[in-house]
């Protein structure tokens, strides 16, 4: 019968220590601008949620949803320029 014990080291031989890599980081601030005009547009649906909606709440969700998708779309056209450029 084999022991299990001497896989055990090979399979956590990389400890886990809670921290993002600088990969992830990175990815986390090129998409920082996304996450933060994601948090606009929910912040301006929520405080719509208890009240009539008047036309300055209407005009402040048309423009944060108009900055998610800019944002997405900056985000995407790096994304493509990056892979480009570095297969090149």
């Amino acid at each position: 019968m084999k022991s299990i014990a001497a896989l055990h080291a090979a399979v956590t031989a990389v400890p886990f220590d809670g921290e993002p890599s600088a990969a992830e980081l990175d990815a986390i601030e090129q998409e920082l601008p996304l996450i933060l005009a994601e948090v606009d547009l929910l912040d301006a649906q929520i405080m719509i949620l208890d009240r009539p909606v008047t036309e300055l709440d209407a005009r402040r969700i048309r423009r944060a949803r108009h900055r998610v998708l800019t944002a997405r779309r900056n985000l995407t056209n790096c994304a493509g320029v990056a892979r480009a450029g570095g297969a090149a």
